[in-house]
């Protein structure tokens, strides 16, 4: 099964049109509706797609983790994620789709891919340029677009990512999970539309401040030997060497540099405190992400899945039929 699903909150005036859109290249359009207080998840439904409700607006994250979850649930094979704003075109949905079936696992639809995206905002360029310099440096994955929500993802990608943040971070969190499972990552180039009623629901510059700030603690717990113990070890070691090199020349009755012997206390006692940093902070990651573990589903909305009926009976008639036939 492949689906379509998009994250809706107060989305009445374009949410038909996107469903309707959708539909003509997948199997099911799954809705998303983030405690709306407009007719969003009604018009949905009527328009024909699978709507899962939250009872209170949770974020941009929480609407992903419920978009995978439902995934999981009615066993899609190829799921894309689109806007429900109008700010995507639902006629590229094919162009992210073609990728899975040459063996990608998360295909981005990028609005700079091959030097594109002049039409975007100066200042949202920028924004966007900080935001993938920060997640290649804490993740190590490099796109030309890492807040794009224009994505498809393969049924291996579907079972293994697992969003923790339930802001627009989410969307730097899926491709550090990515790079941790090992998942195969393309771009294709699609287009975006600013000239859209509520483009966005949050000012971009906030968002970008709220996204840096939680990828560069996300690097203080994330990596924390290779960005604190690593090159502390290497500025003690440097110390040292330096230390043992004024030793020598004391041993031969030389005359000792001020200079050198404060640097090398400084940089012998900096980089003994980032190596025992780095393995505190290994712990400390450690623990957090159990502790999230354990804590994950207190903090999510209560879903209510509001159409289930025909593409949930559907995916089970199918299951039954399958096992029938074995």
């Amino acid at each position: 099964m492949t689906i379509a699903a998009m994250p809706a909150y107060n989305e009445e005036r374009s949410i038909a049109s996107m469903v309707v859109g959708a539909k003509n290249y997948v199997d099911q359009v799954v809705v998303v509706d983030d405690g709306s207080t407009d007719r969003t998840a009604e018009i949905a439904e009527s328009a024909g797609a699978y709507v899962v409700r939250h009872d209170r607006n949770g974020g941009y994250g929480a609407a992903l983790r419920t978009i995978f979850e439902t995934a999981r649930d009615l066993g899609a094979d190829k799921m894309v994620i689109i806007d429900s704003d109008g700010q995507h075109d639902p006629e590229e949905i094919p162009k992210l789709l073609q990728p899975l079936s040459s063996g990608a696992d998360l295909v981005i639809g990028s609005r700079f891919y091959n030097g594109h995206g002049q039409n975007i905002p100066a200042y949202r360029r920028a924004g966007m340029k900080v935001l993938d310099i920060a997640t290649s440096v804490v993740g190590g994955i490099k796109v030309t677009d890492s807040q794009s929500g224009f994505r498809a993802y393969s049924r291996r990608a579907i079972d293994c990512l697992r969003i923790d943040d339930d802001g627009m971070s989410a969307s730097s969190e899926i491709l550090l999970q990515a790079k941790d499972n090992r998942l195969k990552v393309d771009e294709v180039e699609i287009h975006c539309s600013y000239n859209v009623e509520r483009a966005s629901t949050e000012n971009p510059v906030s968002h970008g401040v709220r996204v840096l700030v939680i990828l560069l603690q996300d690097m203080e717990l994330r990596r924390p030997l290779y960005y604190f113990t690593l090159p502390g070890m290497v500025l003690a070691g440097v110390g040292i060497g330096i230390g043992l090199d004024l030793l020598r020349v004391f041993y031969h009755g030389g005359q000792l540099s001020y200079g050198l012997t404060l640097l090398m206390i400084l940089m012998t006692l900096v980089g003994s405190f980032m190596a025992f940093t780095g393995i505190i902070l290994h712990a400390i990651s450690r623990l957090i992400n159990q502790s999230i573990k354990r804590l994950e589903g207190q903090r999510r909305p209560r879903v209510e899945t509001i159409s289930a009926g025909k593409a949930k009976h559907e995916h089970r008639d199918g299951a039954r039929n399958a096992a029938r036939e074995n």
